[in-house]
């Protein structure tokens, strides 16, 4: 798992489409327990090389309920995006993650991280890659219908600060979502 970790952290396959150029953000190890399935790296994370170290990384650990500490704990926790670096922005936000990460390594990692047993797939780039004629019409109506894809996976919509309006058009998800999440997660660190 080091090599690959290493190999992947050295990856310039689409260096030619980003902006600032190449810094893949990836975390794992044999020993992983939960893997997060995101999006892409955002600027500041690019900026920092830490995986999730943006509002939205304060909000996904809020949401299963965990430290840093815990969060960082590649023994306990992988964090794999779709795509591994910033691939710059757009109108409306970053844009998507380049196609180039998940055909070449996501195999590759996933077959390395031989501990683990929950799936979050965090965003529809994530859920259509990973959930394909399973996913429904929808992001929402995937995340909503969470506990069809049990026990391996679990949608999550992105953790942003700019979805909170889904947040509160969608209040079922901190009723029934967020406290499932929360009790698979802790029994999964637990053991």
């Amino acid at each position: 798992m080091d090599g690959l970790l290493k190999d992947i952290r050295s990856c310039t396959i689409c260096s030619e489409y980003l902006p600032k150029g190449p810094r893949p953000i990836v975390a794992g190890s044999d020993k992983s327990k939960l893997l997060i399935i995101g999006q892409a790296p955002g600027r500041r994370v690019h900026e920092s090389g830490i995986p999730w170290d943006d509002p939205s990384g304060d909000h996904l650990r809020s949401w299963l309920s965990v430290d840093k500490s815990t969060f960082y704990d590649e023994d306990q926790i992988a964090l794999m995006p779709m795509g591994f670096c910033y691939p710059g922005s757009g109108k409306s936000g970053d844009l998507p993650p380049r196609p180039e990460c998940a055909e070449h390594w996501h195999d590759k990692m996933i077959s390395g991280l031989k501990g683990v047993e929950l799936t979050l797939l965090v965003g529809q780039y994530a859920q259509k890659h990973y959930l394909q004629k399973r996913f429904k019409s929808n992001l929402t109506e995937t995340v909503r219908s969470f506990k069809d894809y049990k026990p391996e996976f679990l949608p999550l919509p992105h953790p942003s600060p700019r979805n909170r309006i889904w947040m509160k058009k969608n209040e079922w998800f901190e009723k029934e979502v967020l406290p499932y999440l929360q009790r698979r997660v802790a029994d999964l660190l637990s053991h």
